[in-house]
């Protein structure tokens, strides 16, 4: 008897984990990766192996509130309920993380190529003392930080630059040119809140441009010495790069919604 082929639905799913937990999202062969748990959680819906594509990576220890994520999937059984698939799929995954939302889309969709924005937040505490709740959920900085300045230089970012200057010497992008959309630093209470949205992203980009914004909040650079910072295209002249347990992929934009929009349906 013929092999029956299973028609495929794409769907678009928003993933929600833990970093502490994970070496990052993508599958490596001797470390736990958020992608290889999702994909084996797929491999017993779906019954044979499933590949996802993400919108970006995360760096081992980094979280998310809101990667998107793609992958083909059996029709049937996705019409059957979506809301059935959704749990069935969470009831698969270990409790640090969680599919969040989920949609369907076109067979030509992409999370990675067609992803227009990504936005990243970055999480600091600033008391004298460290939170005993949540010690790995941002960064602690028992000095206080001056917000004002901070925006001030992360201002010099907006726009279409050479983020030399912010890229780890281990990156493989082809050039440092990227275009961020924006960046503000905003304070409640201790907790301080960092937001970057750019059209890509280098490698460790995000927390290098904390590390130097720290400096800056600390009285150790100037905001106009961050933008000459930044014209130089000189990592090595730059502040130590943050740790990663502070930061969050938060959102990731396409032309007819985003990964936010998804949080809660479908």
């Amino acid at each position: 008897m013929a092999n029956v082929v299973m028609k495929k639905q794409r769907v678009a799913m928003v993933i929600e984990f833990d970093g502490k937990a994970f070496h990052g999202w993508q599958q490596q062969d001797n470390a736990t990766s958020v992608q290889a748990e999702l994909q084996r959680a797929l491999l017993a819906v779906e019954g044979e192996a499933v590949v996802t594509i993400a919108a970006g990576r995360t760096d081992s220890g980094v979280h998310s509130e809101g990667l998107l994520v793609h992958a083909d999937v059996c029709s049937e059984r996705w019409q059957r309920s979506h809301l059935a698939y959704l749990h069935g799929l969470n009831s698969r995954l270990p409790d640090e993380i969680s599919v969040v939302g989920v949609r369907a889309v076109s067979g030509n969709f992409h999370a990675r190529f067609d992803c227009r924005e990504r936005t990243y937040r970055y999480q600091i505490w600033n008391r004298n003392t460290p939170s005993s709740i949540d010690r790995w959920r941002h960064w602690w900085m028992p000095r206080p930080l001056n917000i004002n300045a901070m925006n001030e230089a992360a201002a010099h970012c907006i726009g279409r630059h050479d983020f030399t200057s912010l890229r780890a010497s281990g990156c493989q992008a082809a050039h440092a040119v990227r275009t961020i959309n924006s960046v503000e630093v905003k304070k409640d209470g201790f907790a301080i809140a960092i937001e970057v949205a750019a059209d890509g992203f280098l490698y460790h980009m995000v927390r290098n441009l904390v590390g130097n914004l720290v400096e800056v909040g600390l009285g150790k650079r100037t905001p106009d010495e961050f933008k000459a910072l930044l014209a130089m295209q000189d990592r090595s002249r730059g502040a130590a790069t943050a740790p990663a347990h502070g930061l969050y992929f938060i959102d990731a934009l396409y032309d007819d919604f985003s990964a936010s929009d998804l949080i809660g349906c479908c």
